[in-house]
C-alpha cells in the first residue's frame, strides 16, 4: 500500500507538471489586459474576464471553418490514398513492397520546411498557392506515408482464412478489401484519420508559406492578428488557442477506444 501511494503521488506530480503549461493558457486567457505585465504574475486570475473569447468568437469563426475544411479534406484524401495502398502491401504482396514501406518510413524524416519549400515552387508554376485544395494536398503528403504504415501492420492482422473463405465464395480483391479487410481494420482507420486531422489542424508551416496571401486562411495563420511589432494580445492569443484544442480534445478522447481496442477479436475461431 505504502509503495502504491508512493507511485500514485509520483504519477500526479508528472501529470501536474505536463499539464501546467494548458492550465497556464487558460489562466492567461482569462487575465484582463491591464494585468498581463503584472510582475509576479498572478497564478489565479484574480479577475477573470472573458473578453478574448468574445473576440475569438467574433472575429476567428472563419480561420475555424478554414481550418475545419482542411482539416476533413485532408483526412479523406488520405483515407482513400493510403487505405488501398496498406491493402496492397498487407495482403496481395507486391513486389518491392519492402521497399516501399522503407522509403514511406524514410519519407517521415524529411523536414516540413523543405517540402514547404518545394511544394512552393511547385504551386507557384501551377497557380495554386492561397488555396484551400493547396493546403489539403500538402497535408495530406504528410499524413498519408504514416497511414500506410500504420494501417498496413493493422491489415496484415486480418486473418487469411477470411479473405481464402471470400475468394472461395467468389469475391475479387476489391471486394474483399471493402467488405472484410476495411471492416476489421476499423480501428486503424480511426487512428490514421485521427492523426491526419491533427496535423492538418495544427499545421503552420505549409499554411505560412503556401497560403499566407489567401482569402481563407486556417486558425494558426489567423492567430497572428493578435501579434503585432509592439504589442502582443496575449488573453486573445491564449483564447484563440483554448478554443482551437476543444475539437482536438473531443476526438481523442471519443477515438480513444478504436485505438486501443483489437482489431480481429472474435473474428475466428479455432
Amino acid at each position: 500500500m505504502r509503495r502504491l501511494s508512493w507511485r500514485t503521488a509520483v504519477g500526479l506530480l508528472l501529470t501536474a507538471v505536463m499539464l501546467f503549461p494548458v492550465y497556464w493558457m487558460v489562466n492567461v486567457s482569462l487575465t484582463p489586459a491591464s494585468d498581463m505585465r503584472k510582475s509576479p504574475p498572478s497564478l489565479f486570475p484574480v479577475t477573470p474576464t472573458i473578453e478574448g473569447y468574445q473576440r475569438v468568437l467574433r472575429e476567428q469563426l472563419p480561420y475555424f471553418g478554414t481550418s475545419l475544411l482542411v482539416a476533413l479534406g485532408t483526412v479523406v484524401l488520405t483515407l482513400a490514398l493510403a487505405a488501398p495502398a496498406a491493402y496492397s502491401l498487407a495482403k496481395l504482396r507486391p513486389r518491392g513492397r519492402r521497399v516501399l514501406g522503407f522509403v514511406l518510413l524514410v519519407a517521415q524524416m524529411i523536414p516540413g520546411i523543405i517540402m514547404a519549400l518545394g511544394f512552393y515552387s511547385i504551386y507557384v508554376s501551377l497557380g495554386i498557392t492561397n488555396t484551400v485544395w493547396g493546403l489539403i494536398f500538402a497535408d495530406s503528403t504528410i499524413a498519408v506515408p504514416f497511414a500506410v504504415l500504420i494501417l498496413t501492420s493493422f491489415m496484415a492482422s486480418v486473418p487469411d482464412e477470411l479473405l481464402q473463405a471470400a475468394r472461395i465464395d467468389g469475391a475479387g480483391p476489391w471486394r474483399s478489401f471493402v467488405s472484410i479487410v476495411l471492416p476489421a481494420s476499423r480501428n486503424g482507420v480511426v487512428t490514421a484519420a485521427l492523426f491526419s486531422f491533427l496535423w492538418a489542424w495544427s499545421d503552420f508551416v505549409f499554411a505560412t508559406t503556401l497560403d499566407a496571401g489567401g482569402r481563407m486562411q486556417p486558425l494558426t495563420l489567423g492567430i497572428y492578428r493578435y501579434i503585432g511589432n509592439n504589442n502582443q494580445e496575449w488573453n486573445s492569443i491564449m483564447a484563440t488557442a483554448v478554443v482551437a484544442s476543444v475539437p482536438a480534445t473531443v476526438l481523442l478522447v471519443v477515438a480513444q477506444r478504436y485505438v486501443a481496442a483489437g482489431i480481429t477479436t472474435g473474428a475466428v475461431k479455432d
